[in-house]
């Protein structure tokens, strides 16, 4: 068996400071260090900045964070990540953000949503469609109108699907949570990479 396919060992880290209590994930074990070094680094950098973002440091420093992690692909080299935040400044409630990764631990490579899909594909309007659709099949109650992925969209590979998602308050109101839409990779077969990740989850 080539141990490259398997698993890839992902070590829990706990940081812990006034106000704030989050775990994250570190990866472990891989044959090659550089590789492992720069995705960890990676990853430490968005916890970092999430908790930049939260307001954490700003005056008058009362905002207490908590956070997670979800790992939502760990196969064939290809580990798609999720870091969760909740933070809480007074209020009536506080606000939870999630942010993705994925990457390929052989070559370190850190994936963006258009290295998925074939060059010259105009991969965005098929997706569009199938979001389009997915609300109309589940008539969900939207907040605000679905007007097309952004360059910037959130998404994570999880088995056989890709899945796209939108943040609090994007799409849906406060109690629905995140919206997310799971696009099984069958769907996209004809305009995914074959030697890209979603590629890699066909067989």
């Amino acid at each position: 068996m080539n141990t490259s396919i398997l698993p890839v060992q992902i070590a829990v880290r706990h940081m812990l400071s006034p106000r704030l209590d989050i775990y994250y994930p570190e990866l472990a074990g891989l044959p090659t260090p550089m590789i492992q070094h720069d995705l960890n680094q990676a990853i430490n950098q968005q916890v970092h900045r999430m908790i930049k973002d939260s307001g954490y440091y700003d005056p008058p420093q009362d905002t207490t964070l908590t956070g997670g992690f979800e790992i939502k692909n760990n196969q064939r080299n290809i580990l798609s990540l999720m870091n969760r935040l909740y933070y809480y400044s007074g209020g009536a409630h506080g606000m939870t953000v999630q942010e993705t990764l994925t990457m390929n631990t052989s070559t370190g490579k850190i994936y963006s949503l258009g290295d998925l899909f074939k060059g010259g594909i105009y991969y965005t309007e098929t997706l569009n469609k199938i979001i389009e659709a997915q609300i109309k099949q589940r008539q969900l109650d939207l907040l605000n109108p679905f007007t097309g992925i952004t360059a910037n969209q959130k998404w994570y590979i999880a088995d056989k699907s890709l899945v796209l998602y939108f943040d609090l308050y994007d799409l849906q109101a406060y109690v629905y949570g995140f919206t997310y839409f799971p696009i099984s990779v069958y769907e996209l077969q004809s305009i995914i990479r074959d030697d890209g990740p979603l590629g890699e989850m066909l067989y």
